[in-house]
C-alpha cells in the first residue's frame, strides 16, 4: 500500500482486445502530452508525464505501422485530461480488436477523433479529477488501453487558488489599516 495516502487512484478500463503483451505507464502528477501514430487503427501510443514537475516520457507501446501523427501537447499543469472515448473493433477479419480510434478530451479542448471509428465505442469521464497514467495492451497495434485517475485536488487547484488569494490581498486597498477588534 502507497504511504502516501492523500491521492486516490482508481483504474477504468481496459477497452479492446487482449493481443499483443501487457504495459502499464504507472500513476503520475499528470500528463504533458500525448504522441498517436494511428492510421486504419492506433498504432502506437507514447506519452510524456509529469514527474514531481519534470517531464517524463515513456516508451512507445503498439507497433511502427500507420502513416498519421498526432501530438497532443497540453498546457500542464492548468490543463489536463477528464474524458477519453474511442472505439475497438478487428482490424483483420476474425482477429483480436484493437482500439481503432481515440479522442481525448481536456478541462479546455477536444483532441480528436484519431483512426477510424467504427467497432464498439466505449467513453468514460471524471468530474473533479484528471487522467494520471495509462495501461494497456500492444504488439502490431494499440491492443487495449485502460486509464488511471486521481480525484485528489490537483496541486495546479491549489496554487490557482493561492494565486486568486494572492491577487486579492494586493488589489485589497492598503491605505487603511485594519483594525483587529
Amino acid at each position: 500500500m502507497e504511504a502516501t495516502g492523500k491521492k486516490k487512484s482508481v483504474i477504468v478500463g481496459p477497452w479492446g482486445g487482449n493481443g499483443g503483451t501487457s504495459w502499464d505507464d504507472g500513476t503520475f502528477t499528470g500528463i504533458r502530452e500525448i504522441k498517436l501514430v494511428y492510421d486504419r487503427c492506433i498504432d502506437s501510443i507514447c506519452v510524456v508525464y509529469d514527474k514531481n514537475g519534470k517531464p517524463f516520457a515513456t516508451e512507445k507501446h503498439g507497433g511502427v505501422g500507420g502513416n498519421k501523427t498526432a501530438e497532443i501537447k497540453l498546457q500542464y499543469p492548468d490543463e489536463y485530461l477528464i474524458s477519453v472515448s474511442g472505439y475497438y473493433y478487428p482490424v483483420v477479419r476474425g482477429g483480436s480488436p484493437v482500439i481503432r480510434s481515440l479522442t481525448f478530451k481536456s478541462n479546455r479542448r477536444i483532441f480528436g477523433p484519431y483512426g477510424v471509428e467504427e467497432g464498439t465505442p466505449f467513453t468514460f469521464s471524471i468530474d473533479g479529477g484528471q487522467v494520471v497514467g495509462f495501461k494497456g495492451r500492444g504488439d502490431w497495434y494499440l491492443d487495449s488501453i485502460a486509464f488511471t485517475l486521481s480525484n485528489a485536488p490537483s496541486k495546479s487547484l491549489l496554487q490557482k487558488v493561492q494565486k486568486g488569494l494572492y491577487r486579492l490581498t494586493s488589489i485589497a486597498p492598503k491605505s487603511k489599516p485594519s483594525k483587529a477588534g
